[in-house]
Order: C-alpha cells, then structure tokens, then sequence
C-alpha cells in the first residue's frame, strides 16, 4: 500500500480528481522517475518536482499524492500546508520495506542496506513531516482504513 492506492482510494470515494504528482513529472520529462534521477539527478526531479507542484495546487478540489521528499523544500511545504490539507502518511521501516518491494523503482533506495537507507531518509524528513496538519500512521492499516480515517477527518464536527 502506498499513497497512490491511498490517494486513488480516497478520491474515488470522495468523487473528486486523483493527481499523482510523480506521474505528472513523468508525462512532462516522457520518463520514469528512476531514469530522471539516474539521467538528470535527484536536484533536477527535485526543481521539475517544486514545479508541478505549482501547477497541480492552482486546481481546487484534487486529492494528490507526492512523493515523500517533496517536503524538502520549504516552499512545497508552505504551499502544500496554505492549499490543502497537508497528510503524511508514515508507517514503521519495516513495514516500508515490505512495502518497497526490491525498490527497483525507487532510486533512494539503491544499495545493499536499503533497512539502513530507509531509516536515513525517515531521520533527515523527521522534522518535515511533522509539518503536515495530520500524521497518520497506516503500518497496521489497509488502504480502505486509511481512506476512511482520512474521510472521517474531512467530515464537520457536529
């Protein structure tokens, strides 16, 4: 499970239009994330990153999904936080792990140790996630739970 599925799950039930910020990135670039940061480098996805983040906010009403480093700059922070209700979904290195598969699509986790990598990248965005107005933990929790708890946030208190 991951925020793609989230964000697809969630969108669909609250009828509204799903952005995957990294496949924006690749329809522009015309290629995959992995061959962008092989090809051009992580501070290039970084700069195409920042701008489709842009573009994408100028839309209300989307459920977008980004890519946990996009909270690397300050300024995605700031928009993401002033447009939307700004969610982090975390879960335990393990459980990103197991997620990640072999991580053949995920160029930060090249390399032998990828627990270690994992556990590096959570450490360095630690204080960047915490900048989200909702941190949900989804290690133990299906994609239609995640949607639902996220769902039950949008409604009004009564």
């Amino acid at each position: 499970m991951g925020k793609s599925a989230v964000g697809r799950t969630l969108a669909r039930k609250l009828k509204r239009h799903f952005v995957d910020l990294d496949k924006v990135i690749e329809k522009a670039e015309g290629m995959k994330v992995r061959d962008i940061f092989e090809q051009k480098g992580e501070a290039y996805f970084r700069q195409r990153e920042k701008e489709a983040l842009a573009q994408v906010l100028e839309q209300d009403g989307q459920i977008i999904a980004t890519g946990g480093g996009v909270v690397l700059d300050q300024e995605n922070v700031r928009l993401l936080r002033d447009r939307a209700l700004l969610i982090c979904l975390a879960a335990s290195t393990d459980v990103i792990l197991k997620r990640a598969g072999h991580g053949g699509k995920r160029p930060l986790l090249k390399g032998s140790n990828r627990k270690e990598r994992i556990e590096e990248i959570l450490k360095q965005r630690a204080d960047h996630y915490d900048e989200a107005h909702v941190y949900l933990d989804t290690s133990d929790l299906t994609v239609d739970e995640v949607a639902e708890q996220i769902m039950s946030l949008l409604k009004p208190a009564n």
